[in-house]
């Protein structure tokens, strides 16, 4: 049985990106599930489940992934600031119990 590296061993911090980048890794993950579960869902509702939907899907996927992308990325700056006028900062809250 293969053993796997804890998350704070060196092997494993050698490959990770430096946290400056942390928004860019953000947004590649969410478009790159948000744009799957939208291929799966188009795909069916445009051609149907039937032979070759998964292949259907994937070559859906190959075009959303990148312009899913560049879309959060774009639309990150306004989100941001949505979030900021919507959500009342930590030192705002009061605590109820």
């Amino acid at each position: 049985m293969a053993t796997q590296n804890p998350p704070d061993s060196p092997r494993r911090a050698a490959w990770r990106l430096p946290s400056r980048l942390a928004p860019v890794a953000f947004s590649f993950y969410m478009a790159g599930i948000v744009a799957f579960l939208m291929s799966l869902a188009l795909t069916a509702i445009n051609t149907g489940l039937g032979d070759g939907y998964l292949l259907r899907v994937l070559r859906a996927y190959i075009l959303a992934l990148p312009v899913g992308f560049l879309g959060v990325m774009a639309a990150r700056p306004l989100v941001l600031r949505l979030v900021a006028w919507t959500v009342a900062p930590a030192s705002q809250q009061t605590r109820k119990d």
